[in-house]
């Protein structure tokens, strides 16, 4: 990213609004280009539901950029942002919001540096479980916050666990409160994280807030999936309100290995799950291991083949070719638009 700051220039093109983008300087002093900032988002409320991911690699964050997918948030380390920053890299064009740790930040001057830091490596704005005070605090910086209601697994233990919230009429005032209190406070918008779906839909016409629903049903102003759900990249059990296109855990794999691994048949191994990989990433030992846990049927989004020495065989199973990096995530996120 380009920046008068580090004396390179950079101004975006003036064709950018020709191609659906923003010309934008980040917080951090960075020029860029996105398709939505923070007022085009509170210009979308009840006119159109928006679709939001997080994705956990730079090949998911390009793919749902691809896909069309509207706004992303990404989790962000702050004693190791290297992730984050190679997500926010690769969907440059995408609002992106950085989900800053809770107990990183212990006090408001904090939460504002805390803020700051995911700024200045290309955030758009920031998704936090803070109190109304450091959101406050941090709105009042020009730090664009995101605030955590309903279910936040973090503070679960005070809602009596993972399950949902705001099913009484005790709970449901006491979301909408906690909603009205980050309003006050100065945030742009609000997760809304498993509440009922006729509650999230008489909040959102009561706040000014952009509301983000996860399991919270169709009565928000965007729907929000994690692209490891999307993509079916986890084992069960699964939430209940998520939904997998496809199945890519655990990762059967069948073939001989010599030395190098055909590239047409062997998915990246660096998917394959780490308590099945040998010590330097070495996947001889992990075939047999994989061979031994696995076997139910599950999908890896390549032909799988079972190579012996007499030479390939017919596919086990055949799944689309195409279905498997980036073009294939891609189509997985239109579906779940």
């Amino acid at each position: 990213m380009s920046s008068h700051a580090t004396g390179d220039g950079g101004i975006p093109p003036r064709d950018a609004g020709k191609r659906g983008l923003k010309r934008v300087m980040t917080l951090g002093g960075a020029y860029g280009t996105r398709n939505y900032t923070v007022k085009d988002l509170r210009d979308q409320k009840g006119k159109r539901v928006l679709t939001e991911t997080l994705p956990f690699s730079p090949a998911e964050a390009a793919a749902a950029e691809e896909a069309g997918i509207d706004t992303m948030k990404c989790r962000f380390d702050p004693n190791a942002p290297d992730s984050a920053v190679a997500i926010r890299k690769a969907a440059p064009n995408t609002f992106m919001a950085f989900s800053v740790p809770l107990v990183a930040a212990a006090t408001a001057d904090e939460a504002v540096r805390l803020g700051y830091q995911a700024m200045a490596l290309g955030a758009d704005a920031i998704m936090c479980q803070w109190s109304p005070r450091f959101i406050e605090a941090a709105a009042e910086a020009g730090i664009p916050v995101q605030a955590h209601a309903g279910l936040v697994p973090r503070r679960s233990t005070w809602t009596g666990g993972l399950r949902a919230v705001g099913k009484t009429v005790e709970e449901a005032k006491w979301v909408y409160d906690q909603i009205k209190s980050f309003e006050n406070a100065g945030a742009y918008a609000v997760e809304v994280e498993v509440i009922p779906e006729a509650l999230l839909a008489e909040i959102s016409k009561r706040t000014t807030l952009m509301t983000s629903s996860i399991g919270a049903g169709s009565g928000g102003d965007i729907q929000f999936l994690f692209a490891d759900d999307i993509l079916g990249n986890n084992p069960p059990p699964y939430p209940r309100h998520s939904k997998q296109y496809r199945r890519r855990y655990p990762i059967p794999v069948r073939r001989r290995y010599s030395g190098q691994q055909p590239a047409a048949l062997s998915p990246p191994f660096e998917a394959i799950p780490p308590y099945l990989q040998d010590d330097g990433g070495n996947p001889a030992g992990a075939r047999r291991r994989i061979c031994r846990v696995q076997r139910r049927r599950y999908q890896w989004p390549l032909p799988v083949r079972r190579i012996r020495d007499q030479g390939a065989r017919r596919p086990d199973r055949r799944v689309p070719e195409n279905a498997g990096g980036v073009n294939g995530q891609r189509r997985l996120f239109r579906k779940a638009g």
